[in-house]
């Protein structure tokens, strides 16, 4: 039976800093990169990134630019990183740069308005670096299909990189094609499976994430501001891989504070999110149903509580094998169309909140060992409002499992911890190749001012 219960949210220790981003893994991205570039039948490479769109580059080389763009070029024998002035002395992060096995150079176009532009120019790096009549691909952020171009477009062509880049790459080449799938592609994507220093990685920022807002959700009482509860989170210092979010009542979910103040009887919802993590929460500001209004009667029995059931259901689905478009499939016959399930049910995450996802309508693409998996499952009503179980989650099999014990034993404790408790508390199906990355995994509160009451199953 799924009921409430009284209980402390888990607390499994604060994880080991993790690995530095080392050369010897750049390098092995780098010749990953050119052999995908060889495969596809590109003499050149070129990955746009700023401040929005750095997940690319960053997985690459370890550097992201800041204010500014950025573009680096990659050729069977050669690789330029093109920065703008405020970013080209701090591509030295990037252990590729500062072995020497990538060579920078100083675009002021790149840089911000007004600032000095006495450099080459961003065509002048691209002569010197494609060959002339070339076959490139571009990689931005996304590709696009057939069925959002004009009717007779061809999607190989649709670039998503800025203008400013794509008119000269399209002068001096001969055919410029979109490759960003090259690195998102939920299937055969490069960056679409993780090792084991990036699940390290990715649980140390899942942690940071879910222990501020565990400590938010915990402040929370009526008359405080929105300020103020994400004042109480203390965020880390990890940067953000989306805006904070916190929102109740009617302001729009994707809205960060504003100074509205905690009522009981608000819905609300909340986020924190860094770098390879995304822990979202949402529920009632009220310590039990009678402070609901009317409209929002049933909230537990026939919203809050299948939501748990189908999340365990999801849980249990996450093997590797598994189709993509089964998983789909199934939280659609558990959640019927009242529940406003729009977006795919779980996606990838890197750097970038949202990279791509195997779980589509009708999709035959498996999940696999290695994908770090957000469960990412948002109902939406007119009268419940809504409610989250939303945090990072790696799918891995035996062998990676054996490994992240062998190279992080207390990540994967921590890991095997978490899950023993979604099992036996909680009660959901936690298969063996389903590794939690942050002690939140599991719960949901469904009365933000009395948090400790738990959904189990």
């Amino acid at each position: 039976m799924t009921r409430l219960q009284r209980m402390d949210w888990p607390d499994n220790g604060t994880p080991d800093l993790p690995p530095a981003f080392s050369l010897a893994e750049a390098e092995v991205r780098l010749a990953a990169v050119r052999t995908a570039l060889a495969g596809a039948g590109y003499q050149a490479l070129v990955i746009y990134g700023d401040r929005e769109h750095a997940a690319n580059l960053h997985w690459l080389t370890g550097f992201d630019p800041r204010f500014e763009e950025a573009v680096m070029v990659v050729t069977p024998g050669d690789a330029l990183l093109i920065a703008g002035n405020e970013c080209l002395a701090y591509t030295v992060v990037s252990p590729l740069v500062a072995a020497g096995k990538v060579r920078t150079g100083l675009c002021a176009s790149l840089s911000l308005p007004s600032q000095p532009r006495g450099s080459r120019r961003l065509w002048e790096w691209l002569d010197e670096v494609i060959p002339g009549g070339a076959k490139v691909g571009a990689v931005g952020w996304k590709w696009y299909g057939a069925e959002e171009l004009p009717p007779g477009a061809d999607p190989a062509l649709a670039l998503d990189i800025p203008a400013f880049l794509a008119d000269p790459l399209r002068d001096r080449a001969g055919r410029v094609e979109n490759a960003t799938a090259l690195f998102m592609h939920p299937g055969q994507g490069l960056r679409a499976r993780v090792s084991v220093d990036d699940i390290a990685r990715l649980e140390f920022s899942n942690h940071m994430a879910a222990s501020a807002l565990r400590r938010m959700v915990f402040a929370m009482q009526e008359g405080m501001t929105d300020f103020a509860a994400v004042e109480a989170a203390r965020i880390g210092g990890l940067p953000l891989g989306c805006h904070l979010t916190f929102a109740m009542g009617d302001t729009p979910g994707l809205s960060g504070p504003i100074g509205d103040r905690i009522v009981k009887g608000k819905p609300a919802s909340f986020n924190i999110a860094h770098w390879g993590s995304n822990i979202c929460r949402a529920g009632w500001m009220a310590r039990g149903p009678a402070d609901l209004p009317t409209a929002a009667v049933g909230y537990l029995e026939d919203f809050v509580y299948p939501y748990a059931r189908a999340m365990s259901d999801w849980c249990g689905m996450m093997r590797p094998g598994v189709p993509g478009g089964s998983v789909w499939t199934m939280i659609h016959d558990r959640l019927p169309p009242e529940f406003g399930i729009t977006l795919n049910p779980g996606h990838l995450i890197g750097l970038d909140e949202w990279m791509s996802s195997p779980i589509m309508l009708g999709s035959d693409i498996p999940l696999a060992s290695g994908m770090a998996m957000q469960m990412d499952v948002i109902p939406a009503h007119p009268g419940w409002g809504s409610t989250r179980m939303e945090d990072g989650y790696v799918i891995a099999d035996e062998g990676l499992r054996d490994a992240l014990a062998r190279r992080h034993p207390n990540a994967a404790r921590r890991c095997a911890a978490r899950a023993g408790f979604m099992r036996r508390v909680i009660g959901m199906k936690v298969p063996d190749s389903l590794l939690p990355l942050a002690d939140t995994c599991g719960i949901i509160a469904p009365w933000l001012l009395d948090p400790a009451q738990v959904v189990v199953l």
